[in-house]
């Protein structure tokens, strides 16, 4: 048995304020370009009891052109993509690949030890290992009976 469901116009209509709402959320807030030939990489980021993973899509970007920081609780990946051929001799229909320098900063969520990080690269993707400090990671503490 379906259920019907009356449709009603005007409850599908945005009203103005949703709309600009909307605008801006999808501007400010979607970290994936900027303006010019500018573009932070996309991360992924997650934790386990032991350490803070940070995965970066950069294609096309070499491992010898990615800096990588840790300055107190805020991770810095850098890089640079160069436009592989120029050809004055091309009428171009579409051009979206992105070329030139990059930053993204992340501020991490726990203390971690940043001498001992590793970084690998695989497929474009920037893996990111960071050992959490001794302090914050989780202490199993056992029960005593009497």
């Amino acid at each position: 048995m379906s259920n019907l469901i009356r449709w009603e116009p005007a409850r599908e209509m945005m009203t103005l304020r949703e709309a600009m709402d909307r605008l801006f959320d999808d501007a400010f807030t979607r970290p994936i370009s900027m303006t010019g030939n500018l573009s932070l990489p996309v991360i992924d980021m997650y934790q386990t009891d032991d350490e803070l993973v940070v995965k970066a899509a950069v294609p096309g970007v070499k491992a010898g052109n990615v800096q990588i920081s840790v300055t107190g609780d805020v991770l810095s990946i850098k890089g640079e993509t160069r436009l592989k051929e120029e050809s004055k001799d091309k009428a171009w229909h579409i051009r979206e690949h992105r070329w030139g320098s990059f930053e993204r900063r992340i501020m991490l969520p726990t203390d971690v030890v940043a001498d001992k990080a590793k970084a690998e690269f695989e497929d474009g993707i920037l893996t990111i290992t960071l050992p959490k400090a001794e302090e914050v990671r989780p202490k199993t503490i056992t029960v005593k009976t009497k």
